[in-house]
């Protein structure tokens, strides 16, 4: 009896040290991830809470329900499908705001309210094989898609469409890498420099070197390229992360030019006249329709040996690229024509949503601002939609914030204050600079701008 008492308290020992590893893991890791540090067993219980919740709860139409903690604890309002709606028990001041990703969620009600018109169905024989059309230079790109990607660019009038080859992408990301394969010549001494001016998209240093390639480099600001050296330029227009509209910088003899135009879309900037007629133009759904999820992205390509070489690049690198996808990308864009051309007055086209509600957004973060002296936005000429028939100014999916007066590190200064946001460092530019996401739910920009004019140096 006795050997087995102390075998019992051995064995209770032990259970007790891993109990409390556990317990020490879990706090360790919210730490992390919440920027907090809840010590109480309190606390802890409401961690088990949460975490059963997001990974055991009930799910409602397929999304698992948020948790729902009463005292004031620390919370992430998370973009994640995994939390539509995230409850705020005290009014939004102990919740940490993450706009640093510019995950376009402000669209999702839109979207509900289309049912069957956007829901695509397809049975376990359709899209088998690897091939779309082999007739096309993009021999995997889904005849639908090229329909109503022409379509939709004809009735808003932001791209040139005839006489183009068109390659779809897994996301504009994907294209942007096919696009530098493409135009770097394979037998060079030297890298192609790859440039930007800057603020610059914070991915194109990140995607042009990840790999280190041989075939290009990133060579920094647009601004300060001065070598008599063959190069690209990308050129993003409406700007990411500033909104500006944008033209070449370098303006030299053997540059070779990319437009993004993943932002140029009515509800973010006035469209003009004529369309754009570029040698490559990139665009996306994600920040055209909000479909970041179905990682679709298309280029408009002049020349056809340049096509060709970026569809071998999508070929080696992923065979293609989803006709699920394509097909789904398809249905949601035709939806988008078929809103601008219906008459009716009750029937709100996706354009005239969106821009309301972009509008509606700039408007109440100006406010915001202009309740304190410690931020400031940049100002937009206005200028007349082709389109729309609207005379407004940028309406950008991303603010581009500055922290005025002593705050040099602005990204530092509005995380103590529970938001996260991406600093100017990663765009080439000052860290007074922070971009903030605008395209964020409902919920979570509320509290955003509801916080802002509080916040003191």
């Amino acid at each position: 009896m006795a050997d087995f008492m102390f075998v019992l308290k051995n064995f209770l020992v032990v259970s007790l040290a891993m109990n409390m590893c556990l317990i020490w893991k879990i706090n360790y890791d919210d730490e992390e991830t919440l920027s907090s540090k809840w010590s109480s067993w309190g606390n802890l219980q409401q961690k088990f809470h949460f975490h059963g919740s997001c990974f055991n709860g009930e799910k409602n139409n397929g999304r698992v329900e948020e948790a729902q903690v009463s005292s004031k604890k620390t919370e992430i309002l998370a973009t994640t499908s995994y939390v539509a709606s995230t409850v705020v028990p005290d009014g939004g001041e102990s919740v940490v705001i993450n706009l640093d990703h510019g995950d376009p969620t402000m669209y999702e009600n839109f979207w509900k309210q289309k049912g069957e018109e956007t829901t695509v169905v397809t049975s376990g024989w359709q899209h088998i094989s690897y091939f779309s059309d082999v007739k096309n230079v993009c021999w995997f790109l889904e005849p639908e898609l090229v329909t109503a990607v022409t379509r939709l660019h004809k009735v808003v009038g932001n791209a040139a469409t005839e006489g183009r080859h068109m390659v779809v992408g897994t996301g504009s990301s994907q294209l942007y890498q096919a696009a530098l394969f493409a135009l770097s010549p394979h037998n060079a001494s030297t890298p192609m420099n790859v440039v930007s001016a800057a603020p610059f998209y914070s991915s194109y240093p990140l995607m042009t070197d990840y790999l280190k390639s041989g075939l290009h480099k990133w060579a920094g600001d647009a601004h300060k390229f001065n070598k008599e050296e063959p190069y690209i330029e990308l050129i993003t227009s409406p700007n990411n992360p500033d909104g500006s509209s944008r033209q070449d910088v370098v303006k030299g003899h053997k540059g070779i030019l990319i437009h993004d135009l993943a932002y140029y879309w009515p509800q973010y900037t006035p469209i003009l006249s004529p369309p754009p007629d570029y040698d490559i133009m990139l665009f996306t759904v994600s920040k055209s329709t909000g479909h970041a999820g179905s990682r679709i992205g298309w280029a408009l390509v002049k020349d056809r040996e340049v096509a060709k070489k970026m569809t071998t690049f999508i070929e080696i690198n992923t065979i293609g690229v989803s006709k699920d996808s394509q097909i789904r990308a398809a249905k949601i864009l035709q939806a988008v024509s078929n809103s601008c051309d219906n008459d009716d007055d009750d029937d709100e086209s996706f354009f005239d949503y969106s821009y309301n509600l972009m509008e509606k957004r700039w408007k109440k973060i100006r406010e915001a601002v202009d309740k304190t002296r410690l931020f400031s936005l940049p100002d937009f000429s206005p200028e007349t939609c082709s389109f729309s028939g609207r005379t407004f100014g940028q309406l950008p999916a991303f603010a581009w914030l500055k922290c005025e007066g002593e705050v040099d590190d602005c990204e530092s200064f509005l995380r103590k204050n529970k938001i996260y946001t991406r600093g100017g460092k990663h765009f080439g530019a000052s860290m007074k600079y922070v971009r903030i996401s605008m395209l964020c739910r409902d919920s979570e920009f509320e509290v955003f701008t509801e916080r802002l004019p509080t916040i003191i140096s």
